[in-house]
């Protein structure tokens, strides 16, 4: 196939049909009745709704719920502890996994309403517009032509080399296979999917080690999650393993697994070994080679911007790229893709945003978190351009628990801000709730938010999230706003414009 042709089987497709391919598909066939076609081999969804962000939430509500059971004699309710013991692993994983065959459901009918083809097979690159498609033993192949190719392959759980390591672990995929809670798990990895899954099993009560290769747990993160997030797991009785450097040999003896570190540290009596040190690009097979598709040296496709690859007809987004590899990341650049291959001149440089995305951690406690951590922000705008404002308090939930106060689980907070209007460059929390209280935090950063905007808004009494808008000496701060309309000093709110006429 030419670029000089003019005549394809399809405007797009998309391989792989994760929440990034899908979201890019449904809205160029829906909104610009464009042809286009999805070639996805497993179940509709990709990571997110099957082994990653719809599952993992539903374990950790469920731990949450086992926490509150433990909770419940200091609110009067007595027996909590009992009733916490009684969890059925079976059941929920039976009850979970009926609800991700029903989200299976639901995206394969979203195809059929907005005009997408689903092809069942697996996608390789034959020219930078040719695609080969295998399907089962039943189909023959067959190759395919578009004007425009979508890599959104997502990525894949790894397992670092090691004797007996991928003969006796699981990965963080296999997770959700599991049939019953372990008695004693080692979980291997220091992100955000390890500690997760660390959280969960242990609140459902499992013995739980943590085998990390540094000090800490998401070192990326702000200094202030990290400390918070150590301390609350060593309080709910996590084991963490430090300077361990990785793993060196997992063995079998009898019937029980052990784990030896390079550091010469041994975990003996483990029913699972759960290794999540990270993810790579899902590229193997793809031929990438035969459409001239550059890829970086840990084998992402290497994208601009805009989505571009190396090839003008192919384009990649999502985890496949190694770029803020989040759900909604890919579902954004898909959709904004769509925009601009087939929305016309209007919309011909459309591109996502990669700056300020708010993200949670669903670890136990929650993490929510935006922009840029103190530690970044003194690097870009220089030490004596920062100010932070910082909280640690317990939630008013641990209130009536008669405990010592030092005991009551904290919630940690910081607003990190920037130059003479102290404009708000990192928000950054861990604690009870948080996770609902980042999604506008995040619209406000979007939007240019100074901390005298955040002063501005009054405070929601009682709540944890009323931290972020009465932090240090209240109404002080530069009084300058971000805002389009200054919501400062009892400024009246700002009207719509644009208002059509009424017709009565």
């Amino acid at each position: 196939m030419t670029e000089a042709q003019t005549t394809f089987d399809y405007d797009l497709l998309v391989i792989g049909g994760g929440s990034g391919g899908i979201a890019s598909a449904k809205r160029a066939a829906s909104l610009y009745k464009v042809k286009v076609g999805v070639i996805e081999k497993a179940r509709l969804g990709g990571t997110c709704v099957n082994v990653g962000c719809v599952p993992k939430k539903v374990m950790f509500n469920a731990a949450s719920l086992a926490e509150h059971f433990h909770d419940s004699s200091h609110y009067g309710f007595e027996g909590g502890d009992s009733v916490a013991k009684t969890f059925d692993w079976t059941k929920l994983k039976k009850a979970r996994d009926a609800y991700i065959k029903r989200l299976n459901g639901i995206y394969e009918n979203g195809f059929k309403s907005s005009g997408v083809e689903y092809i069942r097979g697996t996608a390789s690159f034959v020219d930078a517009h040719t695609l080969c498609i295998k399907g089962d033993s039943e189909q023959e192949d067959k190759t395919l032509t578009a004007k425009y190719i979508v890599v959104a392959t997502g990525g894949v759980p790894i397992f670092p080399p090691g004797e007996g390591i991928e003969e006796h672990c699981i990965n963080s995929d296999h997770f959700f296979e599991m049939e019953e809670r372990p008695g004693v798990a080692v979980v291997v990895g220091a992100g955000y999917i390890a500690v997760e899954l660390a959280g969960v099993l242990n609140g459902l009560g499992t013995e739980v080690h943590l085998v990390i290769r540094k000090g800490n747990a998401l070192r990326s993160f702000d200094d202030m999650i990290v400390d918070g997030l150590d301390q609350e797991m060593v309080k709910a009785g996590i084991h963490i393993h430090r300077y361990t450097d990785g793993v060196a040999q997992v063995k079998i003896d009898n019937g029980k697994k052990t784990v030896v570190t390079k550091s010469g540290d041994t975990i003996y009596g483990a029913d699972v070994v759960i290794m999540a040190p990270g993810r790579g690009p899902n590229v193997k097979g793809l031929n990438l080679e035969n459409a001239k598709i550059a890829c970086d040296k840990h084998g992402y496709i290497v994208v601009d911007e805009y989505q571009n690859t190396s090839t003008p007809s192919v384009l990649a987004l999502g985890d496949v790229c190694g770029k803020v590899e989040l759900t909604p990341m890919a579902i954004a650049a898909g959709r904004r893709l769509a925009d601009r291959l087939f929305g016309g001149e209007e919309l011909a440089s459309s591109k996502v945003s990669y700056e300020n995305v708010p993200t949670v951690v669903f670890s136990h406690p929650p993490i929510g978190t935006i922009g840029l951590s103190e530690r970044e922000a003194v690097a870009k705008y220089g030490e004596e351009n920062i100010r932070t404002y910082t909280s640690s308090f317990a939630n008013l939930f641990y209130g009536v628990f008669d405990v010592e106060p030092a005991e009551k689980p904290k919630t940690r907070m910081k607003v990190i801000c920037a130059g003479k209007e102290e404009k708000v460059v990192g928000i950054h929390c861990i604690g009870m709730g948080v996770d609902e209280m980042m999604q506008g935090f995040g619209v406000a950063m979007k939007m240019g938010a100074t901390k005298a905007d955040l002063d501005s808004c009054v405070a929601i009494h009682p709540t944890a999230s009323e931290e972020l808008v009465t932090m240090g000496t209240w109404g002080t701060s530069v009084q300058a706003t971000g805002a389009k309309v200054s919501p400062l000093n009892g400024a009246p709110a700002a009207e719509p414009e644009g208002l059509l006429k009424s017709k009565m």
